[in-house]
C-alpha cells in the first residue's frame, strides 16, 4: 500500500550488471569516447536522457543518437550506425531499449573495435542475439520472471544501472557519487514505465508511484515546458492518465513523424525559451499525429467490420497508412474489438511494417513465435510488438496468427466483457472511499483500476456533449448529492434523463482550478432492470 524506494533490490543481482558497471568505470577513468544509442519511443527517450544525465554528472559527456524512424528503422540498424560513425568511432557504445536481437550489427561494431553495452527489456527471438558480442543486461533473458525487477522496462533498468554505478563509486570514495541523489531520476523512470505498458507491480510499482510524486513539482526545465503545453498544473497530483495521454503522446510525436532527438533535447534542456519552443513544436506534431491517427483508425475499423469481424486476431494493412502511427491505431483497434491487433503500413522495397498490441490477456510474443518464420523481423514484449514481413506472406501470417491466438484464448473469437470488482450501495459513496481506492494505485498494466458497479442511480438532467463525442452528466446518489460523471466516446449512446440507470465506473478525481472533486468515469451503463447482471 505504501511502496518505498528502500524496498528496491540490489542492482548487482541483475545478470551482467557487474560487467557493465566495470566497463563504464573504465571509460570514466580513461576519458574514453562514448555514444548512447537510444530508441525513439518514450521508454527509449527517457532511458537516453537518464543515462546522459548520469554520465554528464561524472564528467563524461557522450554523444547520443536516436534512429530516424522513417529511413533508418528500429534499433541498431546498419544505416543508423553508419550515420553514428560519421562523427567518429567511439570506444564504447551503450544501447538502451534496443540491441538484444542485433547480433550481426553488434558483431560488425566489434570488428571496428567498439565495445558495446546493451540495456534492454525486449524478448530475444533466439536468433541473432547479441549476448555473445556485447555486455547484455536484459532480465527477460537471464533472470527469470519471478524476480522483482524482471518486468522493468528499459528506463527502470537504466535506473538500476545508475543505482549500481553510484553505489560502486561511493564504495570507492568518489565525491561526485556521494553528492548525486538517485531520486532526481525518478521523474524520467515514471514517465517511461507508465508509457511502455509494463506491469505496475513489484519494482515498477515503487518507481512509478514515487516518480509521479516527484513530478508534481518538475525540476527539469523541459518537463516543466511539457507540462505547460499539455495543460498540466504544477503542484497537482500527477496520474498515470497524465503520463499516458498528456505527456507521452507529445514525446512520441517527434519519433513518429520526425526525429526523436527533439524530445531528448527537450528533457536535457536548461534554457526555458528553447524548451518551450521545442515543447510547442512537439504539441503541434502531436495534433498532426492525432489527425492522421483518427483517419487511419476509422479505415482500420471499417476494414474489420467488412472483412475480419470473426477473426480471433486482427492483422490489417494498407499501403497508405503512415508507419509512424500504426502502433497507436493497433492499440485502439485491439481495445475496440478486445482482440490482439497488428496494423501494418508499407515501406520501400515492398515490405510491410507495423506494430501489434495485445488484448484479452494474450501474450503477443508467445502468439507470434509459432508463425515467426513468415516474418522478416520481429521483436517486442507480451503487450506490444513490432513486425516486418514481405507482402506475399500477409495472408498466410494473418491465418497463422489468428490460429495461434485462438489456441491461447481457448476459442476462435472473443467478446468484450467488463470485470466488475464489486457492487457498492449509493450510500457507501464518499470521498474516503475514493481516497482508499486511490491508494491501490498507480493503476495500469498488471494493476488495472477496479471497475465498480452501482445500481439505481437517477439522471436528473440531460447529458451534454464535449470534445470529440464525449459526454458529461450527473447522477443522484441520494442524500441530496449529485455525482459528476464523464463517459468517453459515447455520443451515440447518451443516458436517459429522469430514469434510473445501473453503471460500471472507475472512481476518479476531477481536477479543476486546483480543486479535486470525486467523479465517476463511466465504462458502461444500462437502464435499471434491463440486463445488468
Amino acid at each position: 500500500m505504501n511502496p518505498m524506494l528502500r524496498e528496491l533490490d540490489d542492482p548487482f543481482r541483475i545478470t551482467n550488471m557487474e560487467a557493465a558497471i566495470e566497463r563504464v568505470i573504465r571509460a570514466l577513468r580513461k576519458g574514453e569516447s562514448v555514444v548512447v544509442f537510444g530508441d525513439y519511443d518514450v521508454d527509449g527517450v527517457t532511458s537516453t536522457v537518464l543515462l546522459l544525465d548520469l554520465l554528464n554528472s561524472f564528467g563524461l559527456y557522450p554523444r547520443y543518437l536516436v534512429p530516424r524512424r522513417m529511413d533508418e528503422g528500429y534499433g541498431l540498424s546498419r544505416t543508423a550506425l553508419e550515420r553514428l560513425l560519421e562523427g567518429g568511432r567511439p570506444d564504447l557504445l551503450i544501447a538502451v531499449d534496443c540491441g538484444t536481437n542485433s547480433g550481426a550489427e553488434v558483431a560488425w561494431l566489434r570488428e571496428l573495435g567498439v565495445d558495446i553495452i546493451i540495456l534492454d527489456h525486449h524478448t530475444s527471438r533466439d536468433e541473432g542475439s547479441a549476448e555473445n558480442q556485447a555486455i547484455l543486461v536484459n532480465p527477460h533473458l537471464f533472470d527469470g520472471e519471478q524476480q522483482p525487477w524482471s518486468q522493468l522496462c528499459t528506463v527502470g533498468l537504466t535506473f538500476k544501472f545508475a543505482h549500481a554505478l553510484i553505489k560502486r563509486l561511493r564504495d570507492e570514495g568518489d565525491e561526485c557519487a556521494h553528492k548525486l541523489d538517485l531520486r532526481e531520476y525518478l521523474d524520467l523512470v515514471a514517465l517511461g514505465t507508465v508509457a511502455d505498458l509494463v506491469p505496475l507491480l513489484d519494482e515498477n510499482r515503487i518507481l512509478a508511484k514515487r516518480g509521479m510524486e516527484r513530478m508534481q513539482s518538475p525540476r527539469r526545465t523541459g518537463l516543466e515546458a511539457l507540462f505547460e503545453v499539455s495543460g498540466m498544473l504544477p503542484d497537482q497530483p500527477v496520474t498515470p492518465f497524465d503520463l499516458s495521454f498528456r505527456l507521452s503522446p507529445r514525446i512520441n510525436a517527434s519519433g513518429r513523424l520526425a526525429e526523436a532527438s527533439s524530445a531528448v533535447d527537450l528533457l536535457m534542456g536548461k534554457d526555458w525559451l528553447r524548451c518551450i519552443e521545442i515543447a510547442q513544436e512537439l504539441d503541434r506534431m502531436n495534433r498532426e499525429r492525432q489527425d492522421i491517427e483518427r483517419e487511419i483508425a476509422a479505415q482500420a475499423m471499417n476494414m474489420v467490420e467488412e472483412s475480419y469481424a470473426d477473426d480471433a486476431a486482427l492483422v490489417l494493412h494498407s499501403p497508405d497508412w503512415h508507419p509512424g502511427v500504426v502502433g497507436i491505431v493497433a492499440s485502439r483497434v485491439a481495445g475496440q474489438y478486445q482482440r490482439p491487433a497488428i496494423v501494418l503500413g508499407s515501406e520501400e522495397g515492398g515490405l510491410f511494417k507495423g506494430s501489434g498490441r495485445s488484448a484479452g490477456g494474450i501474450d503477443l510474443v508467445a502468439a507470434i513465435q509459432p508463425c515467426a518464420e513468415l516474418l522478416k523481423t520481429w521483436g517486442g514484449h507480451p503487450m506490444a510488438v513490432g513486425v516486418t514481413m514481405e507482402a506475399e506472406y500477409l495472408d498466410a501470417f494473418r491465418k497463422a496468427f489468428a490460429r495461434s491466438v485462438a489456441s491461447q484464448s481457448g476459442s476462435a473469437s472473443t467478446e468484450a466483457t467488463l470485470e466488475i470488482a464489486c457492487w457498492v450501495q449509493p450510500e457507501e459513496l464518499n470521498e474516503n472511499l475514493f481516497r482508499e481506492l486511490e491508494a491501490l494505485g498507480p493503476y495500469g498494466q498488471g494493476n488495472p483500476q477496479p471497475l465498480i458497479g452501482i445500481r439505481g442511480l437517477r439522471v436528473p438532467f440531460p447529458a451534454s456533449l464535449f470534445g470529440s463525442g464525449h459526454c458529461r452528466f450527473s447522477v443522484d446518489i441520494g442524500r441530496g448529492q449529485l455525482m459528476s460523471c464523464v463517459h468517453w466516446r459515447c455520443k451515440d449512446r447518451m443516458p436517459p434523463t429522469n430514469k434510473t440507470i445501473d453503471i460500471v465506473a472507475r472512481l476518479t478525481w476531477n481536477v479543476w482550478k486546483g480543486q479535486r472533486t470525486p467523479q465517476f468515469q463511466i465504462e458502461d451503463w444500462a437502464e435499471t432492470g434491463n440486463g445488468t447482471k
